[in-house]
């Protein structure tokens, strides 16, 4: 027994297809159906590795009577938030503002023209944590829409205006300048936790966005606290339980101060974006724990979210069998371990070493567990340093080393023998992109240039599967052999400044050829020519009930604010300025957001850091790119210049530049290999490159003015 959900890709959606729930996908055919038949809608929204998603399928959706009161009274209809992130943001914003709070299971109910009138999120069957029974509400909304429907559709209109005065913006923008790029940094400092790092209360969310705009801040203004705030939350959650310390990777957030017990999804954005963290972290301060987190955070995406193809898989569930009672899903199951397991696998004196490191007692080291879920087990977390473990058993930091690096692959071993956590297996381009990114820079940043051959093979991927030349157009979902799903403004933003990355690791021109075609297709479908910025959907699409601006950075940076940041290096790196006049736009429409609420846009603040900025660009034009040139860029790297550009220019990317990049086709080379330091696009006098790879004298030019760039 099925529903319409089978004939669908999403892991999610199948998930639900054996239901007795009549389910239906969100497009023509469900949206039809409810307004022909005067019913409202009942809209689930979730993913496939969201534990509650799956505990309220168990309680409500596989429930016969339930399923039957909601076949009889609604129109039910589910959405993956990942494919459509368009539809959950609309409802989501509902949500958030008529509740105060938000989250996944989404349910909504609207009307038959997709206004909403009732929502939540997780409903348990019956009464209980404060929360009313579903099937009570689902009878409740149906006797309601049945006897005051007029209360119902006059009530949904005023949600629906509301909603479209917040989607439309203020209308007016503002004046971006440094004291409002410096005026972000106080929110962060007065809710950082000085002692176990990270920002706010408990649960605690890694959000690399707010890393990003710390670490510019301090480079930009020097300030020591900034850096250090970064390094010591970046530090807490690589010891903490988040932290998958023998499989490596991060678990989606903590629900303690500690970084200790976690939510145990496992999500490529977070992975992405903190191996960017980790990498700049470590190329600011070269502290070597940071490019290990890095090393680590790299080889868990490659192992376990790897697409044959070269790209990205999505994410991995918190749940899994529990070895010891595989009839039942729990969370964290595969991760956590009892201290007899760990004592069975190793010699007594390692298995009391790394026992005593990890934080692993006999009775379990969870203190609070209100579900029962981690009784009598353990998650792995750095209690004590290699040093300390070696002071307790008075041995020396190398002998435990050189004991417990075995130890962890035994019990690496030993792990992947239990049931795995569900992959969700589509492979989503903005999400993709952001781990293209965090490839390239780490063969920047490290010079390991099998993440260069990684990052390349993933954007092949996604060029080769889910965009079409002849259009320009891409598309957001793969899988099974199908591309689906218009792109986004994320997919469009996110996927460009994959391709700049990887420009300035390769600097091939072809990539920052397809990098500034996909923003001029950005420009073409979402931009607001009216007040600036970006919609995140395109215009007129009948099945959505608002158009709009999504500009919180989260989880995920904004399309907004990626989109603007990206605008800005092609405008440094080739010139043109179409994409700066488009980035002062956005800034300018961002701006009266950023004066009140700075913490809710740390990456358009990055932007704003980059915008103040002078452009500065190193340029190196060579004969060839070789092991000179290689050794002066691996050189530069190991400095944080996050507002200075990098680009090679061999002798046969020249006459492919010159249409593109006019400024860099224009310099000229003196000798094998000369390097220009420029600002604004006025050059400094141009070095040349000594055999190490290492700036040397002027070269013998007969114009010793400064050079200019076509277009100053």
């Amino acid at each position: 027994m099925a529903n319409a959900l089978i004939y669908e890709k999403s892991p999610y959606l199948l998930q639900h297809a054996h239901n007795p729930v009549d389910w239906m996908p969100w497009g023509d055919a469900a949206l039809e159906k409810a307004r022909r038949e005067d019913k409202p809608i009942f809209l689930s929204i979730g993913y496939s590795t969201c534990h509650w998603c799956h505990v309220m399928e168990r309680e409500s959706f596989e429930n016969e009577g339930v399923a039957a009161l909601i076949n009889r009274e609604f129109v039910p209809i589910k959405v993956d938030r990942e494919e459509r992130p368009d539809v959950d943001r609309i409802y989501m914003l509902y949500v958030q503002a008529s509740s105060g709070s938000g989250g996944w299971p989404m349910s909504v109910w609207l009307t038959p023209d997709l206004k909403p009138f009732f929502g939540g999120t997780y409903f348990p069957p019956d009464s209980r944590y404060g929360r009313p029974g579903f099937s009570e509400v689902l009878q409740h909304i149906a006797s309601t829409w049945r006897e005051n429907r007029e209360k119902v559709v006059a009530s949904s209109e005023n949600i629906t205006k509301q909603l479209r005065n917040y989607a439309s913006g203020p209308g007016k923008s503002g004046r971006p300048d440094a004291t409002l790029f410096e005026s972000g940094y106080s929110p962060f400092r007065r809710s950082f936790d000085s002692q176990y790092g990270g920002f706010g209360p408990a649960p605690k969310f890694p959000r690399p966005v707010v890393f990003n705009y710390l670490l510019r801040f301090y480079a930009r203004t020097k300030n020591e606290e900034a850096l250090e705030m970064t390094a010591r939350t970046l530090r807490a959650m690589a010891a903490g339980g988040m932290h998958d310390q023998l499989g490596g990777g991060f678990h989606r957030y903590s629900v303690d101060r500690h970084w200790f017990v976690s939510h145990f999804e496992k999500m490529l954005y977070d992975q992405a974006q903190l191996a960017v963290s980790y990498l700049e972290a470590f190329q600011i301060t070269r502290d070597p724990v940071f490019e290990r987190i890095a090393r680590d955070i790299f080889a868990y995406v490659l192992r376990d979210m790897r697409h044959p193809g070269g790209g990205f898989y999505s994410a991995e569930d918190a749940d899994s069998p529990d070895p010891e009672n595989p009839s039942h899903k729990a969370e964290g199951a595969f991760y956590i371990w009892r201290q007899s397991e760990i004592e069975e696998l190793l010699d007594r004196k390692t298995a009391a070493w790394f026992c005593h490191r990890y934080g692993i007692r006999p009775e379990g080291n969870v203190q609070e567990d209100p579900h029962g879920e981690f009784t009598g087990k353990n998650i792995l977390y750095e209690a004590f340093t290699e040093e300390e473990t070696a002071r307790e058993y008075q041995t020396s930091a190398t002998a435990v080393r050189d004991s417990l690096d075995p130890a962890k692959n035994v019990l690496f071993e030993a792990r992947a023998k239990r049931p795995r956590p569900h992959l969700d297996d589509k492979v989503l381009t903005a999400w993709n992109g952001l781990m293209i990114s965090a490839f390239a820079k780490g063969a920047q940043i490290l010079g390991d240039t099998a993440y260069l051959d990684v990052a390349q093979r993933a954007a092949d991927f996604i060029l080769g599967a889910m965009y079409s030349p002849e259009s320009g157009k891409l598309q957001r979902r793969f899988r099974d052999g199908e591309a689906a799903v218009g792109g986004f403004l994320d997919d469009y933003a996110f996927f460009a400044q994959a391709l700049l990355d990887l420009y300035e690791t390769t600097f091939n021109p072809d990539l920052l050829a397809l990098a500034a075609r996909f923003a001029r297709e950005a420009f073409a479908q979402f931009e607001d020519a009216e007040n600036g910025g970006f919609f995140s959907t395109l215009p007129g699409d009948a099945d959505l009930l608002l158009r709009m601006k999504d500009d919180y950075d989260g989880a995920e940076p904004s399309g907004n604010s990626v989109a603007t940041c990206v605008l800005l290096r092609l405008s440094h790196l080739t010139g043109d300025d179409t994409f700066r006049v488009r980035a002062e736009r956005s800034l300018q429409a961002s701006a009266p957001k950023l004066d009140e609420q700075p913490s809710q846009a740390p990456q358009m603040m990055v932007a704003l850091g980059d915008w103040l900025s002078e452009p500065a660009q190193v340029v190196v034009r060579c004969a060839s790119i070789d092991d000179r040139v290689h050794r002066f860029l691996s050189e530069r790297r190991r400095q944080f210049e996050p507002y200075t550009v990098t680009a090679v220019v061999p002798d046969d990317a020249v006459e492919a530049l010159r249409p593109l990049a006019p400024f860099l086709a224009s310099l000229d080379r003196h000798g094998d290999a000369t390097v220009y330091e420029c600002a604004n696009f006025v050059c400094q006098l141009p070095r040349a490159l000594d055999g190490a790879g290492v700036q040397s004298r002027e070269p013998e030019v007969n114009d010793r003015s400064a050079t200019r760039g076509p277009n100053t």
